[in-house]
Order: structure tokens, then sequence, then C-alpha cells
């Protein structure tokens, strides 16, 4: 893997080498293997934390855990083009605009014990802008490249929280064309359904059920492509302990295992159903 600026990093998607790098920041990592007409990114996958900011912050290192989305990269690590951040969302959140990536408050507790400087501030949302910049040359490469393109975008998410039953799986698309893409991403949800976990977890799939996919980084990307398909997808925390901070190894290897053969099936099925 290669430290490369963001200029770097944009040049290579735009002349179609193939690469794995960090950012010259350490904020994000992108890697390609090959150029093919999905991608896959796990935005809240990182869990670094500015040492800056510490001593300002009233959240410890297990609430920052606990609302990030780990092991989300390692999920689809294997896939041709991954897209994956390293910081914590505490310090800038990836899902959200730009005017609204640093917190104030998270989850219903403040954040900071004083308000954040303006130039601390501002180096989170410097990383901000540069991220997209990266998504923005990638998409825009992949579109150019294959005329349609479908982003698995995922997450995770506490389902202990919730106070009724709620799906194993969960896409949210009420911010993507469902008249268009209504069928694919039917497909994708009956596929994620099949699942076998271990331990005895039930699997199920639902749409829009515990969220709607309201999230910044699909936004941007259907806002400015036209041809490209985001589907926010949502894993409850089955694979860890919410509570005791533990990840289960095995649950998260038959996540990977299982997505290493549906994901490229249902790129194809995309691709086939949309290319022209």
């Amino acid at each position: 893997m290669q430290k490369l600026s963001i200029s770097q990093i944009i040049r290579n998607i735009e002349n179609e080498v193939v690469f794995h790098a960090v950012s010259s920041d350490y904020s994000f990592t992108l890697k390609i293997d090959s150029y093919v007409p999905y991608a896959c990114a796990a935005i809240h996958d990182g869990h670094q934390f500015r040492k800056d900011l510490w001593e300002n912050c009233l959240h410890n290192e297990y609430d920052r855990w606990y609302e990030e989305d780990p092991e989300t990269k390692n999920m689809i690590a294997s896939h041709p083009i991954v897209l994956a951040g390293c910081d914590s969302r505490f310090e800038y959140d990836l899902n959200r605009p730009p005017e609204e990536a640093v917190f104030e408050t998270a989850w219903g507790k403040q954040l900071w014990k004083k308000q954040l400087p303006k130039d601390i501030k501002q180096k989170s949302l410097n990383k901000h802008l540069d991220f997209y910049k990266v998504v923005h040359a990638l998409i825009a490469k992949l579109e150019e490249k294959f005329g349609v393109c479908v982003v698995y975008d995922m997450h995770s998410y506490n389902w202990k929280r919730w106070d009724r039953e709620v799906p194993t799986w969960n896409l949210g698309t009420s911010n993507i064309d469902t008249k268009r893409f209504g069928g694919i991403v039917e497909l994708w949800r009956q596929s994620l359904s099949e699942i076998n976990f271990p331990n005895d977890i039930k699997s199920s799939a639902k749409i829009n059920d515990t969220f709607q996919g309201n999230g910044y980084f699909l936004k941007y990307i259907t806002k400015n492509f036209k041809n490209t398909l985001v589907l926010a997808t949502e894993i409850a925390k089955v694979y860890c302990d919410e509570v005791n901070q533990i990840i289960y190894p095995e649950v998260v290897a038959t996540v990977i295992d299982e997505l290493k053969i549906r994901l490229p099936k249902h790129a194809s099925e995309f691709y086939n159903m949309y290319s022209e």
C-alpha cells in the first residue's frame, strides 16, 4: 500500500491505474485491483481519533466504538474496489453533509467540553472535502468506462437499542430511483436474506425498516451520477457483543465468505440489467 496525496489518487483513477493507497493524512484507504462496474465502501469503519481532540472530548473510546461500524471494511475487503474511512465519525462523519459533519452533540450527549476552535474543526472538514473529491473521481471513471455502476455502501447498526424485532439486514432506499432500480434492490434483499449465520443467529432482510437510506454518501453520488445505484446496506451488529465490545470472528468470517459470492453475482445481474 502506498501513501498518496489526493491529487495522486485522482490521477491514478483517471489513468485507470491499479493501486492500493492510503491518503497522505491517513484519513481513508482506497484499493483498486481492477476496474469493474461496482465498488464497495465502508465509510464508518474507522476508529482513529486525533490526539488534539482527546482532552476536549466527553465521549470515551467505547462510546465511539459503539456508534462506529467495526469490521465493515473486512466484510468487503476481498472485492476489486474498496473505499474505507480510517477516522472515527466522532471527528467528522462522512455520511453527513459538510455543514453537519462535525458533531456538537452525538446521540443525545454533548460531545465537546468546550467549543472546537475553528482551525481544529477545519482540519476535519478538509478531510471530508478530500474524501468526496476522490469519490467523485472514482464514480465518474466507472460511469465513463461502463455506463452504469453500483456501489455497496456497507454499514452496521446497534440492534439491541430497538424495542422491537429488527432485521439482520436493512436496505435504505428512500433516496434512490425505486421505479428504475426496484427490481435489482429486491434481488439484493433476497440474496442477503438467504445467508445462514452460525450461533443460531436469525437471518432476515428488509427494506426501510430501521433506516431509510438518508446518508450523505448515497445522496451525493445519486445527485451527481444518474447511472449509479447506491445500495445502503446495514447489518445488525449480530457479529459482536455491543455491550462488552467483543467481536465474534466466526460471524464476521461468515459475512465475508457469503459476500464474496453474493456481491459479485448481484453486481453482474445489475450490469446485465442496466448496461446498454
